[in-house]
């Protein structure tokens, strides 16, 4: 640019839209005084934050966006599915049964043409429609009279036991389970089950009412819950994880230990090995199935099987955000293929012969323990060397093992009730009431997966207390022939 004693501000604009400026054409732009000064810093204060804007945009960052995640509206849409939803066309009719039982008949007839309004000749053809409703709720209130009668043998007054309510309880065993159920198995906030029972149940409760019942029905139930944890230790395959709970405002942890037929939940302030000292009170005999959490690292067991869902979403979050150097893609690509031939074997388990299967295996713990040894130069490779070394007998236990899985996913989806519930309530508000969370949503969880009734078996449960003094065992999974 040539330099003049006077610059016009279209021609400050032409500069500032070239090439970086050199010191000379800052000096001249300078020299022409402090509005052409000033205009200038301006305008390259806009064009910086102008291009700010568009690097965060194009980075899918935003002031308020944590470093390593995605706003919702920046992500891209979802694959499209491998099949249509729905069944498959020309399947047979999906619809409600026909009932065994009519409770009410209801006889229709239009008195007029809906149509022109004029009279209708009658006709004796019919169809008959079903409709299936819940009538109007009127609670039932019953008075019992019981007898005091004397006995001569204890010498004193003795009367009948009222099995349809705890003692000197004034609300059903009916209301109370169903409300637990409500709050500790379907995640319903106090004040939604509270106006459930005021509005559409017509019964008035009050929420300091039902969480003192919740206590008593916990304590009664109790034994039920030590007996998950019992059976959880004697499983052969157990899965474990752990999510973040708060209580009274403080960070606790919710742990879970899930099998196929239980789950047991423990709310604890620890997220190290002195919760899992409180679970694990004996040697544990089967596999323990977990992520990489270095608490379970000191637990004892028999054998182990970390997630390799959770090393394959390392691979992908680590290529992501955390920058690795130009040695890793060799590394991801051998631990990806390393981690995808053991899958596939494992899925070929039955379709292979014996001798064949293990020579693959053979083949598959060598090639683990050249990576391991191999001298990787990216820092992010080192990391992770330190993390397969540490697992490398916990890799591939699935391969052994015909019902360990390579992931821990029945541990998450065992957890992910629990994790909806405390999004509606936020936790508990005492240490009391999260001992209570755990139990109830431990026995409500495990009878579901057993395939039970749990507000019919609850009350059952209830009653045979009430009756005897003692609780039935914990029920056992229903056979397919039982449901």
């Amino acid at each position: 640019m040539a330099t003049c004693k006077e610059v016009p501000f279209d021609d400050v604009l032409d500069v500032l839209r070239g090439e970086p400026l050199s010191e000379e054409q800052a000096r001249t732009i300078v020299a022409q005084g402090p509005e052409v000064a000033v205009f200038a810093i301006l305008e390259l204060s806009k064009r910086l934050a102008e291009q700010q804007a568009k690097t965060a945009a194009e980075s899918h960052q935003t002031p308020g966006t944590p470093s390593g995640m995605k706003p919702p509206y920046r992500k891209p849409p979802g694959k499209p599915g491998k099949r249509r939803p729905g069944a498959k066309a020309g399947h047979p009719g999906s619809r409600r049964k026909t009932p065994d039982r009519i409770d009410r008949r209801s006889e229709n007839r239009a008195d007029r043409c809906p149509d022109c309004g004029g009279k209708l000749m009658r006709c004796n053809e019919t169809r008959t429609r079903y409709t299936e409703d819940i009538p109007d709720i009127q609670p039932e209130m019953t008075e019992h009279t019981i007898h005091r009668d004397w006995c001569p043998r204890c010498k004193k007054q003795v009367e009948p036991v009222v099995p349809d309510a705890l003692p000197k309880s004034s609300l059903g065993n009916r209301v109370l389970v169903l409300s637990a159920w409500l709050h500790y198995a379907l995640g319903n906030t106090l004040s939604q089950i509270v106006e459930v029972f005021n509005f559409h149940l017509q019964m008035k409760i009050t929420s300091g009412g039902l969480v003192q019942m919740w206590y008593r029905l916990q304590a009664i139930l109790y034994p039920w819950y030590e007996q998950i944890q019992q059976q959880a230790l004697h499983s052969a395959v157990l899965h474990a994880d752990e999510s973040g709970w708060r209580v009274n405002g403080k960070t606790h942890w919710l742990w879970c230990f899930t099998t196929k037929t239980l789950t047991f939940y423990m709310i604890d302030r620890s997220r190290g090995s002195p919760a899992l000292m409180k679970f694990f009170i004996e040697e544990f005999a089967g596999t323990l199935v977990t992520d990489f959490w270095g608490a379970y690292n000191g637990v004892v067991c028999a054998l182990r099987q970390t997630c390799l869902a959770h090393l394959l979403r390392e691979l992908e979050h680590t290529e992501k955000y955390k920058s690795p150097g130009k040695h890793w893609p060799a590394f991801a690509k051998k631990l990806r293929r390393l981690l995808g031939d053991a899958i596939r074997l494992w899925r070929q388990r039955g379709e292979l012969p014996a001798a064949t299967y293990a020579s693959r295996q053979w083949r598959i713990a060598a090639r683990l323990e050249e990576l391991i040894d191999t001298p990787w130069q990216d820092a992010q490779a080192k990391r992770l060397i330190k993390r397969l070394r540490r697992h490398q007998n916990d890799l591939f236990t699935f391969l052994d093992q015909p019902d360990v899985p390579f992931d821990n996913n029945a541990a998450e989806r065992a957890i992910r009730p629990a994790v909806i519930i405390r999004k509606n309530s936020y936790g508990n508000r005492s240490k009391r009431g999260a001992d209570c969370q755990a139990v109830l949503m431990s026995i409500f969880r495990t009878l579901k997966q057993r395939g039970h009734d749990p507000i019919r078996t609850i009350i059952d449960a209830l009653t045979t207390y009430l009756t005897t003094g003692q609780l039935p065992p914990l029920p056992e999974t229903k056979t397919t022939s039982g449901r």
